[in-house]
């Protein structure tokens, strides 16, 4: 609803705004600045050690490393959510490129999934109707 009437206003301007300026405010509006992707964590780093690297910059809502779910293991990267921009904002120009357990991590705003989640984009794994030998079988 926001979003609609941020358009709203935006479209009311008499049409003088130039597009690029309207479409980073579509940009701003759609995606969350208080949430940030962690890559390059070391696979012994836990939620509460993420967590905690990233606490003296704000409110840290929620942190989660990103779990391998046929091993049990790191993936190799996270999510820090904080309670404000401001705090995700500083965490992120401070934090980049910085040692955390042995390893240089990378920071960078998080992009928010499709909706329908990881079969959003046909994802049945490729299957065409073939036999359990791979060969097609005529459709």
């Amino acid at each position: 609803m926001a979003f609609s009437s941020k358009l709203g206003s935006l479209l009311r301007l008499n049409g003088q705004i130039p597009a690029t300026s309207m479409l980073s405010s579509i940009h701003c509006m759609s995606t969350s600045t208080k949430k940030l992707f962690i890559g390059g964590l070391s696979y012994g780093t836990d939620d509460q050690t993420l967590k905690e690297a990233f606490s003296g910059f704000g409110d840290v809502t929620e942190a989660k490393i990103i779990i391998d779910r046929d091993t049990g293991r790191s993936r190799g990267f996270g999510f820090v959510n904080f309670a404000d921009d401001e705090s995700a904002s500083n965490a992120l120009s401070a934090m980049d490129g910085q040692e955390l357990n042995g390893r240089n991590i990378r920071v960078s705003y998080a992009n928010e999934r499709p909706s329908g989640g990881p079969r959003a984009y046909g994802g049945n794994g490729g299957f065409r109707g073939g036999d359990s030998f791979g060969r097609d079988a005529g459709y």
